[in-house]
């Protein structure tokens, strides 16, 4: 049995996240004298069911977005909690938290302090083993996941007249993962040059993908293709595939699609996606249809979920629930996966558990506003999720995650690529 843990010091600290914007670093102290940081992520696209970031709302700070209030209650209420007792594992931690809170949606203390606190927490309980080794599941194989490099940005995360948000490619057939984030930086460098010779800005987006103003989506994924050729790489499973994240409840307005001027029916936005998959080698699909689709999405279900990798993101929101009653009514195939959806590391294993018995598969997820901590990156190895999106292999809140899986590689044999049921699909 473990040995309980012991906090001495429970603080936080607001800090700027990579767009700029309020965020928190918590860090623990333990009667060992160990300290424990963890820095906390924010989204700019997000499902109306996340839980709840907490901003102060004083629009002459930081236009309202500060976050002194959250770091009032780890400091305030959390730490008092946290120094009461021992504990003696992260889960006693986490459920301690989210009964102090009293919220389905952690409002009161906020999701930004509960989740800061609970990876901080969760690097306690490693107590000196790697990060990933700790958040394993005794039933599951640890693996090293293929990178979904963010190539292009559009939608929210972007100035320019592109709706769908993210054009990303994977190296599903790298033999490696050094190899894959070899192959992720030719092609990202190979677009570029592209771009610059079509004349168009190479300028980046919150993620770190170029953001040309191109409105069709089709047109980039016609770059797109060229680039990963142009690079040396196969096309498809064989070689650098692409994955798809159009964020789709950016640009649904009553009981529409609108995509580069154009109105569309959920019907017309699976035939196009069908088209999209007939033409181009994408093999994922992210939040294809809004969350308040589920018509649509089980529809788009039915008819393409045997060729693509169908990944809800704003519809699930990492919560546990919601993926049951997703696999209950057939809505998707696989699970987005971001901690400050949900609040917790715990409630995030457990939606993690909920998709792997279902059959569905996973990918772990950075947000676009970022801080350079790594914590995803043991998550998705230690879970073996086989898929982590981080952005492009470009500025270093992104690269972080990357690097520190290739610390892992080096030092590990563990084995790379998608799970068993992904490379069915």
């Amino acid at each position: 049995m473990a040995q309980a843990v012991t906090f001495t010091e429970v603080t936080a600290l607001e800090i700027l996240d990579s767009r700029g914007n309020p965020t928190l670093r918590v860090t623990l102290t333990t009667a060992d004298g160990g300290r424990h940081v963890a820095g906390v992520p924010s989204g700019a696209s997000t499902g109306t069911r996340e839980a709840v970031e907490l901003r102060d709302g004083d629009e002459a700070r930081f236009g309202g977005k500060g976050v002194t209030g959250a770091v009032s209650n780890v400091t305030g209420e959390i730490a008092e909690l946290l120094r009461s007792r021992s504990w003696s594992s992260l889960a006693d931690v986490d459920a301690a938290m989210i009964e102090l809170d009293g919220t389905p949606t952690k409002a009161r203390l906020g999701a930004n302090a509960l989740v800061g606190t609970s990876m901080a927490a969760a690097r306690v309980f490693a107590a000196g083993e790697p990060l990933w080794t700790s958040l394993r599941p005794d039933d599951v194989e640890p693996r090293l996941p293929v990178p979904h490099f963010n190539v292009l940005n559009g939608g929210v995360h972007a100035p320019n007249d592109l709706d769908f948000q993210e054009f990303m490619i994977a190296p599903v057939g790298a033999p490696s993962f050094p190899e894959a984030v070899r192959a992720g930086a030719a092609v990202y460098a190979r677009l570029r040059a592209l771009l610059r010779e079509r004349g168009e800005a190479t300028g980046l987006g919150d993620e770190g993908g170029f953001a040309p103003d191109i409105a069709r989506p089709e047109d980039v994924l016609t770059l797109i293709v060229q680039a990963i050729t142009d690079a040396g790489y196969p096309t498809g499973r064989e070689g650098v595939a692409i994955a798809l994240d159009p964020a789709a409840s950016e640009f649904y307005r009553d009981g529409s699609y609108v995509v580069a001027g154009e109105t569309l029916t959920s019907d017309d936005m699976i035939d196009r996606y069908e088209q999209i998959a007939a033409d181009f080698p994408v093999w994922s699909l992210e939040d294809g249809l809004a969350e308040g689709d589920w018509d649509g999405w089980q529809r788009l279900t039915a008819r393409l979920g045997e060729r693509l990798q169908l990944v809800g993101d704003d519809i699930f929101v990492t919560n546990p629930a919601i993926i049951t009653e997703a696999v209950g009514r057939k809505v998707g195939n696989s699970a987005l996966i971001k901690l400050n959806q949900i609040g917790t590391v715990t409630e995030t294993l457990e939606a993690q558990r909920i998709s792997r018995e279902a059959g569905y598969t996973q990918m772990i997820s950075h947000r676009s506003g970022e801080t350079p901590d790594t914590f995803i990156a043991d998550l998705t190895v230690g879970t073996g999720t086989g898929q982590l999106k981080s952005g492009a292999p470009a500025r270093g809140e992104r690269v972080a995650k990357y690097n520190r899986l290739l610390e892992i590689a080096a030092g590990t044999d563990l084995p790379y690529g998608l799970t068993g049921s992904a490379r069915l699909r």
